[in-house]
């Protein structure tokens, strides 16, 4: 607990930082590149969600890209035909996709494992396939998807579409990861890791574990669909082709890139995820996969503990003061 304590207080000028340099990024760097690190945001809330129920609870997730299309699907039917203001929807997305986790929480309890990995991999196959039922075409628009309308700043502020979507986007970040790391400082946060690490213990002492594992479900898919809301809004577009089985794969690999049970590692993860696969494809358009495995293959044997663990240790380094 002592050295937890030492860890947390050592990395919080860095966060401090690294908060006041987002707040000023759109500042002083172009709307495209505002756009970009947009993206990293968003997909930062999907991968904390994951490594919430992964790296806290132990429940091994491979469909969470269906709760991010779910998330994104609501919001912009939501927007497209009925006309709800884009910020509205996300209060709607995040209670729909909780209802939904928790309800997809409770078969999974039966499940563990590589088995729960295999049903929930499932639904992320399924997932594409059903927004292009021909039974709900009238309201997810089939194979073309949904076109939306870039927001407009509010109360006529004088910038541009991307700036404030930058910071509509980084406020729900803010409130989101401080909502996280208040609920994993507290009780809950005991509980989950206790049933992540001694399941059979826990259980003794009194704690629910049914409860809490189809909690932690439901708040995981929460903040994953309240990513795909945001990306929505943010791309303008949502079709059945942007959600495959790759996606929750992709959303895996930033939460062990970033470090399993991190949060704020979820940056990192995202951007991992959003721009080596990028810079690979300017390197060599034909060996894409093969330099993205390979940058992959090193972080994992280079830093086991994810990425943000190595920033703390360069942290730490160089502002540890001489003996």
């Amino acid at each position: 607990m002592h050295s937890q304590m030492i860890k947390t207080s050592s990395s919080r000028p860095l966060v401090a930082a690294v908060c006041m340099l987002a707040i000023l990024l759109p500042l002083v760097v172009s709307d495209f590149r505002s756009f970009q690190v947009t993206q990293i945001l968003v997909y930062a809330i999907a991968v904390l969600g994951l490594n919430l129920l992964t790296g806290y609870n132990g429940q091994i997730s491979l469909g969470h890209g269906a709760f991010f299309a779910l998330g994104a699907y609501v919001a912009a039917i939501l927007m497209d035909k009925a006309g709800v203001p884009y910020w509205a929807t996300i209060p709607a997305v995040a209670a729909i996709c909780f209802v939904v986790g928790f309800v997809f929480g409770l078969p999974a309890l039966r499940l563990a494992g590589h088995y729960l990995a295999l049903a929930t991999f499932s639904l992320a196959l399924a997932m594409p396939q059903l927004l292009k039922h021909p039974a709900l075409e009238k309201w997810t628009g089939g194979v073309q998807g949904i076109f939306l309308s870039k927001p407009q700043p509010p109360f006529g502020l004088a910038m541009s579409q991307d700036r404030w979507l930058y910071w509509f986007v980084l406020l729900h970040v803010v409130v989101l990861f401080v909502c996280a790391a208040n609920l994993l400082r507290g009780p809950v946060g005991r509980a989950i890791r206790a049933i992540r690490d001694q399941p059979l213990a826990a259980e003794t002492a009194g704690i629910d574990n049914s409860r809490f594992k189809t909690t932690v479900f439901g708040i995981s898919a929460m903040y994953t669909g309240i990513a795909g809301a945001l990306s929505a809004i943010v791309l303008q577009f949502v079709s059945p082709d942007s959600f495959t089985m790759f996606l929750s794969i992709y959303f895996l690999v930033g939460v062990v890139v970033g470090g399993v049970g991190s949060i704020w590692g979820a940056f990192l993860g995202a951007a991992f995820i959003l721009v080596v696969p990028n810079l690979s494809s300017e390197v060599s358009k034909s060996a894409t996969g093969m330099l993205y495995a390979m940058v992959l293959l090193i972080l994992i044997w280079r830093m086991p503990n994810g990425l943000w663990s190595g920033v703390l240790w360069m942290w730490r380094t160089a502002t540890r003061r001489p003996a």
